[in-house]
């Protein structure tokens, strides 16, 4: 028998010994209302298309959309985050498809408050979805030019907003546009319509498959000159600021693994909520390797929706989102 003072009275393993003792001193926890459940929506009806690169992701028709809302709310999820696929016709470089008051967001938005009136809905405000040059402004002699951008996506934002929005999610990161998209929600009356922002949104690899699902890849060069260098985290700080002083009322930081430091730093930095975006290359790393059998899918999900939480993140965008919810 081992001579009793010869081991330190302290020892970490007392907190580590089963399950129910692991959960008891478990630091943070997973909670269905931490998730935004990102929803792809297309014209037509009664289609449902598995998006090749996410596995088990779909885009829907809006009569299908409904049903799978349905199912996201009975699993007690608390907001979707709506993106639309808009054909090649109806694209352009003014946006014009985008402030259609009729168009699939606007459409899609109103039939899910109709069904679902508690339901947080939150809108993609962005024009590369729109735009037939795919970026996220208007282009002017190759130039993606600012501030005329801004002016039409404050205007894209209060569409979303008479649609019945709870919150319009700007995801351009073009300059000034969350003072712009404030000012004009406040000018139309809609002063209770939140503003969660991609303060902190970078030039990234990860989103490869998002854009498969949105055929929203841009037509020449690349997002660089007003998406983020990913060397840089001060500059995300802040932009942070900027975006929380001209009234963004949640923070958001994408992509997500790859920037946890990224998300501590803005967490530490700002006093509203800090959201951040599981992306789409993040999804499809983690499902890859599961259909390989290199590793189990539901740890490794689980694993990182933890290390959001752990770096600081209120909210997380998760193509994950319902897998999660039925675990917990």
């Amino acid at each position: 028998m081992s001579n009793p003072g010869s081991f330190p009275y302290i020892r970490g393993r007392r907190l580590r010994q089963n399950e129910n003792i692991r959960r008891m001193a478990a630091e943070h926890h997973l909670n269905k209302a931490d998730f935004i459940v990102p929803l792809f929506v297309m014209e037509g009806k009664n289609e449902k298309v598995e998006i090749p690169s996410m596995p088990g992701y779909y885009r829907y028709t809006l009569d299908l959309l409904i049903r799978e809302v349905e199912e996201i709310v009975l699993l007690g999820l608390p907001s979707v985050l709506l993106f639309a696929k808009v054909p090649d016709n109806k694209k352009d470089n003014e946006g014009t498809e985008a402030l259609n008051p009729k168009g699939l967001m606007q459409e899609s938005v109103r039939a899910i408050k109709k069904e679902f009136p508690e339901l947080g809905v939150m809108t993609d405000v962005a024009l590369d979805p729109y735009s037939s040059y795919g970026h996220d402004g208007i282009v002017r002699n190759g130039e993606i030019i600012n501030d005329e951008s801004v002016d039409l996506l404050a205007k894209m934002a209060v569409s979303h907003a008479e649609a019945g929005a709870d919150f319009v999610a700007p995801s351009d990161m073009m300059d000034g546009r969350i003072g712009s998209m404030r000012n004009a929600l406040e000018l139309e009356g809609f002063q209770n319509t939140g503003i969660m922002s991609y303060s902190a949104k970078y030039a990234s690899v990860f989103y490869g498959p998002f854009r498969d699902a949105l055929d929203s890849a841009p037509g020449f060069g690349d997002k660089k000159t007003y998406q983020m260098d990913p060397s840089n985290v001060i500059e995300a700080v802040r932009e942070a600021k900027l975006d929380e002083q001209e009234g963004a009322d949640i923070i958001m930081v994408k992509p997500g693994l790859p920037y946890l430091d990224v998300v501590r730093a803005v967490k530490q930095a700002v006093s509203v909520p800090v959201s951040v975006y599981n992306v789409s290359g993040e999804y499809a790393m983690i499902k890859a390797a599961a259909e390989k059998g290199w590793l189990d899918e539901k740890q490794a999900m689980a694993e990182a929706l933890i290390a959001f939480k752990r770096a600081g993140a209120d909210l997380i965008a998760t193509y994950f989102a319902k897998d999660m919810a039925r675990l917990l």
